[in-house]
């Protein structure tokens, strides 16, 4: 079943059941993650080809996060039970998911690479450009808050701020 979500729309919540796995055939899903003490961390980006949630590829757990949309997407619902059935009758569907988990993997190294990088200014930068191409050249603020930036690229919300104003300049 194909579904067209808008932005803000939650694909899934934090602690829902694994009953659904997605696959994202357009857009781009902001995950973050509420803590016991309150605050909300974003620490992923889904893109399209991605089939999420990632832990649950090869056995259902409860969402560890909320997936939100940034862009208008549209996704894939699959049902889990049918997934794990499939997986289990067709082991070259295995590979299917092996391509999944590296191509995150490959996501999650580059981004390491990013935090690594001298200045906050290079971060904001090469997140930008990351980005560019799926939000169809829209301000990187119209799709995260400079509070979101900030945690994606390893930096304070007011050194965003003081960033992004001065690319105005």
């Amino acid at each position: 079943m194909r579904l067209t979500l808008h932005r803000g729309e939650v694909l899934f919540r934090q602690g829902d059941p694994g009953t659904y796995l997605y696959r994202i055939v357009s857009g781009v899903f902001k995950v973050t993650r509420l803590h016991e003490n309150g605050n909300i961390l974003l620490f992923n980006l889904l893109f399209p080809g991605e089939i999420v949630p990632h832990h649950s590829l090869l056995s259902a757990k409860d969402c560890h996060g909320t997936a939100t949309a940034l862009t208008t997407s549209e996704v894939e619902r699959i049902p889990a039970d049918d997934w794990y059935a499939e997986l289990a009758m067709q082991p070259e569907k295995a590979i299917e998911v092996g391509r999944v988990l590296q191509d995150k993997l490959r996501f999650m190294q580059q981004r390491i690479d990013h935090l690594t990088i001298g200045s906050p200014a290079e971060r904001l930068k090469l997140l930008k450009e990351s980005l560019s191409s799926y939000t169809e050249q829209r301000p990187l603020t119209d799709i995260l808050t400079q509070e979101e930036i900030g945690q994606f690229i390893g930096v304070r919300r007011e050194t965003i701020n003081r960033l992004l104003r001065s690319d105005l300049e």
